[in-house]
């Protein structure tokens, strides 16, 4: 063995306590505003469905039409890959996820709309009727992982209205067997803060009324007006309503049609690829880094309808949003029609299968120390093991092939995925 070498010092333990005394304050107020990703699976996509149509039946139905649509349209993996541009390596596979996830899962995040979409005549009936059809959803199995409704937002012409209708869908809920690990509420067109901490007082005195657990109902915050990304100080104001969600914020949504009007964009440039698109979703998205806010892109408004030929252009556009969103980090945007939805699990499939192998055997390097080509860093090891959980629970990736490679299960990936603040020398163990 070596020379024990020495070791000196020249302070005393006092600085060291001194310093940590004077930054008490700031690691509660990291550990409380940025506490990391939750570790939930978050969906692909969410879709509205107007509050006055919403029935029973409606995500098997979503599923047998977009089948449909693949059936008419794309009947093989060959026609398919030939409309997207699908490597003749992926085709098989992909194609044969797709049909499967159609007939499994067809919508994992479903929105009974109240808001824009929404032209019942009795709104109390049809909030009351999505409470009861959700809850025997979930009881019989035929749910979505995700599901709840957009309320009226909380602009003076519609509060009371939104209000209420909030308060019969919970109360609902609450009547027909409780509130649904998956329930999601999402309060639309938000311009203040202030319109943000009244939701969160909406939400604290449903939960006194009926004896909850307080911060039990969370909600995901629609961003859908330039003053909710740049305030009249010249602040994000959306990094403002994180904190005035107290907590209860789950998701910032990016609203596509709407945003863009409000800055004047005119009609036909108006989709998740334009410029203004694309500054306010990288504002969004930095202000909810580390918060344990999700973001989602918006949609896109060209329907896979009609002829051949226009259904197959309305897929490479969907195909080709979808893939550029989720190579900046957006994993979930909308989807406005059922014919949409082959193409979102085509383009979602189809990223998570082109890098799986990589990302599995690069992260395994990390994990034993192997070395490589690449040099990771602890934080690229959480992204790679969130990229392959991500895949996992969409349906793109299979367990048994990511713990071939990578010498993983389930739990090792997760302490990967979201280690501990600091912790540098994460490991699978």
């Amino acid at each position: 063995m070596g020379q024990q070498e020495k070791v000196s010092t020249s302070l005393a333990g006092a600085v060291s306590e001194g310093i940590s005394a004077s930054l008490a304050a700031v690691d509660a107020e990291l550990d409380r505003r940025y506490p990391g990703d939750p570790g939930t699976r978050q969906p692909v996509h969410t879709v509205y469905v107007p509050g006055n149509v919403f029935d029973a039946g409606t995500i098997r139905s979503w599923g047998d039409r977009a089948l449909a649509a693949l059936d008419e349209h794309a009947p093989d993996a060959a026609s398919f890959a030939a409309v997207l541009g699908l490597s003749e390596d992926l085709a098989e596979d992909v194609y044969g996820r797709v049909r499967a996830k159609l007939e499994r899962e067809p919508i994992e995040d479903l929105r009974v709309d109240f808001e824009d979409g929404y032209a019942g005549k009795d709104e109390d009936a049809d909030a009351a009727r999505a409470a009861r059809l959700i809850s025997e959803a979930y009881r019989n199995g035929t749910a979505a992982p995700y599901m709840g409704i957009r309320m009226k937002c909380m602009e003076a012409a519609v509060r009371d209205r939104g209000i209420r209708t909030t308060d019969v869908f919970l109360t609902g809920l609450l009547e027909n067997g409780g509130l649904p690990d998956g329930l999601v509420l999402t309060l639309p067109k938000v311009t203040y803060p202030e319109q943000v901490t009244a939701f969160v007082r909406l939400l604290e005195a449903f939960e006194k009324a009926h004896g909850l657990d307080a911060g039990r109902l969370g909600f995901e915050i629609q961003i859908e007006t330039s003053q909710s990304i740049l305030a009249t100080d010249g602040t994000a104001a959306v990094a403002r309503m994180i904190g005035a969600a107290e907590g209860r914020a789950t998701g910032l949504h990016y609203g596509t049609f709407d945003y863009s009007a409000c800055l004047g964009v005119s009609a036909a440039y108006q989709a998740s690829d334009h410029p203004a698109a694309d500054h306010a979703k990288a504002i969004m998205q930095v202000a909810a880094a580390g918060t344990g806010v999700r973001v989602s892109d918006g949609s896109t408004n060209v329907l896979p309808v009609g002829s051949k030929e226009h259904v197959h252009e309305a897929w490479r556009l969907h195909y080709g949003l979808t893939r550029r969103a989720l190579a900046r980090a957006y994993y979930q945007g909308w989807d406005m029609h059922p014919g949409h939805i082959p193409t979102r699990y085509a383009a979602v499939f189809a990223f998570y299968r082109e890098g799986f192998e990589a990302a599995a055997k690069r992260l395994s390097a990390y994990a034993n120390h192997a070395g490589g080509d690449v040099m990771d860093e602890p934080a690229t090891a959480k992204a790679l093991s969130s990229y392959l959980l991500r895949g996992i629970d969409c349906g793109a990736l299979d367990t048994a092939e990511v713990d071939a490679l990578t010498g993983m299960d389930r739990a090792a990936l997760d302490r990967f995925a979201a280690p501990r603040r600091g912790d540098l020398t994460a490991s699978a163990e």
